[in-house]
């Protein structure tokens, strides 16, 4: 098999509104997803990160520039608001090329998150 797109999915939360906070917690999922896939910035095609309506103070975005990932295309976006969802979250999907087949593949949910997906969960 050939090296394909796939996604990998993550998601963490945070205590505050805090610009600080969203960044750091948003560089400790980048982490994770990248050490527990085995990722070079080089595989990375594009990061798509959406935030809930009660975080805005700063752009996730953000973190991946600062862990180096200067060209690789980021987008933020506001998570649908829907009520009864979890509050202070952070997702992201990674599109990248990678010779893993899907169920090889390591979505990571951090904090509060691990509810969105416990049959991921480690």
């Amino acid at each position: 098999m050939g090296s394909l797109v796939r996604g990998i999915r993550g998601a963490i939360t945070v205590e505050r509104n805090d610009a600080q906070e969203i960044i750091e917690a948003t560089r400790e999922l980048l982490r994770e997803l990248v050490q527990s896939n085995q990722l070079e910035e080089e595989d990375i095609c594009s990061v798509f990160f959406t935030v809930t309506k009660d975080l805005d103070t700063a752009f996730p975005a953000r973190a991946a520039r600062s862990l180096g990932w200067q060209f690789v295309p980021l987008l933020c976006a506001q998570e649908l608001d829907v009520v009864g969802s979890l509050p202070r979250c952070i997702r992201v999907l990674l599109h990248v090329n990678t010779d893993k087949a899907q169920q090889e593949i390591k979505h990571i949910y951090l904090r509060n998150a691990v509810g969105l997906r416990p049959d991921l969960a480690d």
